[in-house]
């Protein structure tokens, strides 16, 4: 564990010229090194759990700060805990911090200088919110009543760094007084997205985004020429069958109200245009919004293959990947997320959303352990309607920075609230 005790750049922008200073005020006096880190992490993504340039560009940021930080060693994880000057709870704060295996084809001046990878999730926003959010409120320490503790996490896409992070202990928070546990009693994060316009902040409680399971089915058959398929048992057309069945499966045997997603993403089979093959291998995605759906469509996913196979004389094989679960957003701690945004930005700045979002989130593993809340934040290009943005995970997605301003107002303001310090 690392300590400093340097207040940051921000301690006396709390008062100006005899008179408080806002949020709002704060962040914008640290959105231009905001943005610069964001610029930075942004030209050299990383994939994954080992992050090294990354987590060094975060400590470069945080090091000098009075936090007590503790680097992970099963990932590239920091946990870093700013204890106010007076005692009380302990509020979590996360931002996730890798990229996506892909390419990069915007024309931004600071894209990615790394082939095959691009941050086109806006973790690098994320995590450069998270770093302001650290120097606003170290500058305000002595208001605070309690912890902060700053989840900076690698792995989300895919990888389960939150679960590792909380394999490793990020919730034991001990006091540093007497050695007893002061318990995390609020998890909050946001998440930028193109499709919501700039700046504007969305939430609703109850599920917010689906679980991601993973689907593989192999038909097995008898291969043969393609000229006498009767001597042959083809695994081609009972996949077709098989794949149309989940389709229906969906529509009829789940409850609209509480749905799910099946969707096939790859069918591989066969050599040559005369060869039955032997097999056909289907892949895909499954997302749901509850665990009593998630439970049934697995079930009859695997009913599903397996008997339209044994009909047709073949087996398949079903592997059903367990993925991330559902993220639940506490209602009560969402409505306070709610009514905290609205005093920032004002009442037509904020939203509840009417529907979950069938994309997933490993978040889900803090959330299912603390009561808190994930929120969106809008952060579209300027001058494109939100609806036609290239979305989060396009090749071609371009986040507004002007949002960051936002953003860690917002994570500041979540912080110090939920710790009962008025906002100014």
């Amino acid at each position: 564990m690392a300590k400093s005790t340097d207040t940051g750049s921000t301690d006396s922008a709390r008062e100006r010229h005899g008179k408080p200073v806002g949020v709002l005020e704060q962040a914008a006096d640290v959105f231009d090194q905001t943005v610069e880190l964001r610029r930075n992490l942004h030209r050299w993504p990383e994939l994954g759990n080992d992050l090294p340039k990354t987590r060094e560009q975060v400590m470069e940021q945080i090091q000098h700060l009075p936090l007590d930080i503790t680097l992970h060693s099963t990932t590239s994880g920091i946990a870093a805990m700013l204890t106010g000057d007076k005692p009380g709870p302990t509020v979590l704060l996360r931002g996730d911090m890798d990229a996506l295996p892909m390419p990069e084809d915007t024309d931004i001046d600071f894209k990615s200088n790394v082939d095959g990878m691009m941050h086109a999730c806006g973790h690098d926003q994320h995590t450069a919110m998270l770093v302001g959010a650290a120097k606003v409120l170290s500058a305000r320490k002595s208001d605070i009543a309690g912890r902060v503790l700053f989840m900076f996490q690698p792995g989300e896409e895919g990888f389960g760094g939150a679960e590792f992070m909380l394999d490793e202990g990020i919730l034991n928070v001990p006091h540093l007084a007497n050695g007893s546990e002061s318990p995390v009693t609020g998890a909050f994060a946001l998440h930028v997205s193109t499709n919501i316009p700039n700046g504007m902040l969305a939430i609703k409680g109850g599920p917010t985004m689906a679980s991601s399971d993973t689907l593989s089915i192999t038909i097995t058959g008898r291969g043969g020429h393609a000229s006498s398929p009767h001597f042959a048992l083809d695994p081609v057309p009972v996949a077709c069958e098989i794949v149309q069945a989940l389709q229906i499966m969906v529509t009829r045997r789940l409850d609209v109200f509480d749905p799910g997603v099946v969707t096939v993403t790859t069918i591989s089979a066969g050599t040559a245009s005369n060869v039955i093959p032997e097999s056909v291998v289907i892949k895909g995605t499954i997302r749901a919004v509850s665990e009593g759906t998630r439970n049934k469509i697995h079930d009859n996913i695997r009913r599903l293959a397996e008997t339209i196979a044994a009909a047709h004389e073949m087996s398949a094989q079903v592997e059903l990947g367990w993925g991330y679960p559902v993220t639940v957003n506490d209602a009560d701690f969402a409505d306070f997320a709610f009514d905290v945004a609205t005093a920032l930005v004002g009442d037509k700045a904020v939203i509840k959303m009417p529907a979950p979002v069938m994309g997933a989130e490993d978040f889900s593993y803090v959330l299912n352990k603390v009561p808190g809340s994930m929120m969106f934040l809008g952060a579209s290009p300027d001058g494109i309607d939100p609806r036609s943005a290239p979305p989060n995970h396009s090749n071609r997605a371009v986040f507004n920075e002007a949002t960051m301003k936002n953003g860690v107002a917002m994570y500041t303001s979540m912080a110090l609230r939920h710790l009962g310090v008025p906002l100014s």
